[in-house]
């Protein structure tokens, strides 16, 4: 399972960041609290609601700060996620960012090989878990045909006001989780462009770090979590216009921001994958142009070194 596993195990952690969701009627000295205080963490950050809660504002915020070596700590592997999936995805992203992250009651910890070979017996359980799903779902549509009944809701079918509104409530909680579960893979580079930045030009920069998104479907996304107050409303804000000509020169800028480690050389590269044509004429793009194009952000106000 390539998606919750590396090679090479992390470092050992630096920072040991607590995170203890608790409901809104326990105490402040939670049992949770206890046993991370115990396990040596540095800051334990409280969450209080239900586990049937998709809007965690704490976590979410928890998630944006942590830096390469910080350790994220929980009790219990459902104080976290609300599925195996969103577990493995917020621990995926981790990963990429150096994070290690460990749960004290079950043989999860990405600082060991033991701890990397659970999580990969997990996520295989969550593949098999998905597979059984849809094959049961095949099977009772197949059956509910042989005995000559239409499969689906019936009173969606009969357009029946609750029925409808059911379903849609349920497409709608069902999204918000989507959005929320995937956030810390984009919304920090989100945080980092707008409103500087076009849409646009966001958009490019996602798609290139692997996110299929549209202006569209982010904007969307945006605009619910501005809804749900896990996201800043000047992110919504009109960017600045300027002329045309200065389109390449945003561009450049915003990839230097979302990934300030990358080299001239590199940012050339991508520029040239992204088939943006060089101010100058030419077939390529050279770091000389993407030097010129940085300097002139720089007196922009868009990007500082």
């Amino acid at each position: 399972m390539a998606r919750a596993a590396t090679s090479n195990p992390l470092p050992p952690p630096q920072r040991l960041i607590g995170y203890a969701r608790v409901s809104t009627d326990d105490q402040l000295n939670d049992a949770q609290v206890d046993e991370l205080r115990a396990a040596g963490c540095h800051r334990i950050h409280q969450e209080h609601g239900s586990g049937a809660s998709r809007a965690r504002p704490i976590l979410t915020k928890l998630l944006r700060e942590l830096v390469a070596g910080d350790a994220l700590v929980v009790v219990r592997l459902d104080r976290l996620a609300r599925s195996v999936s969103h577990l493995l995805d917020v621990i995926e992203d981790l990963e990429k960012r150096g994070v290690h992250f460990r749960s004290l009651r079950d043989p999860i910890d990405t600082a060991t090989p033991q701890g990397m070979f659970s999580l990969q017996v997990l996520g295989a359980v969550a593949q098999l878990e998905r597979a059984l799903i849809a094959e049961r779902t095949k099977a009772g549509m197949a059956a509910a045909k042989a005995r000559g009944r239409l499969a689906g809701n019936p009173g969606l079918r009969e357009r029946r006001p609750e029925a409808v509104r059911a379903i849609s409530a349920a497409r709608n909680r069902a999204y918000l989780d989507e959005v929320i579960s995937s956030a810390q893979t984009w919304l920090p580079t989100v945080r980092q462009l707008r409103p500087q930045h076009s849409w646009d030009n966001v958009v490019r920069i996602l798609n290139r770090k692997g996110h299929d998104w549209t202006v569209e479907r982010l904007r969307r996304a945006i605009h619910r979590m501005v809804r749900e107050r896990l996201a800043e409303p000047e992110l919504l804000g009109r960017s600045p216009r300027r002329p045309p000509e200065d389109n390449l020169m945003k561009l450049v800028a915003a990839i230097a921001i979302a990934d300030p480690d990358l080299s001239l050389r590199e940012i050339a590269a991508q520029l040239d994958q992204m088939h943006e044509r060089p101010p100058r004429g030419g077939r390529k793009w050279q770091p000389s142009s993407v030097r010129a194009l940085l300097d002139e952000a720089r007196r922009f106000g868009l990007f500082r070194p």
